[in-house]
């Protein structure tokens, strides 16, 4: 699960970013998983953040379905909040 979503997540960052992007250039910030779903957050430092193709992945795998989603963002803001 962990290898097919950094896999995904570099297929999607090759197409977008127009250069290649290898699987072992990302790694998974987050995974879950809970009966046939699961869902990992793959993030890879060979895009940076000023590029506009995103650097952020969401995979979504739906066991139900046999569907895998991919979602890719970018980071557009980042503020700090004082309590």
């Amino acid at each position: 699960m962990l290898e097919k979503a950094k896999q995904l997540a570099s297929q999607e960052f090759s197409r977008l970013s127009g250069r290649e992007i290898k699987a072992e250039d990302c790694f998974v910030v987050w995974f879950s998983k809970t009966l046939q779903n699961w869902k990992a957050l793959v993030s890879t430092n060979k895009i940076t953040s000023s590029e506009t193709c995103g650097d952020y992945a969401e995979i979504t795998h739906n066991g139900d379905k046999k569907e895998t989603y991919v979602d890719v963002y970018a980071k557009v803001s980042n503020r700090a909040i004082k309590d």
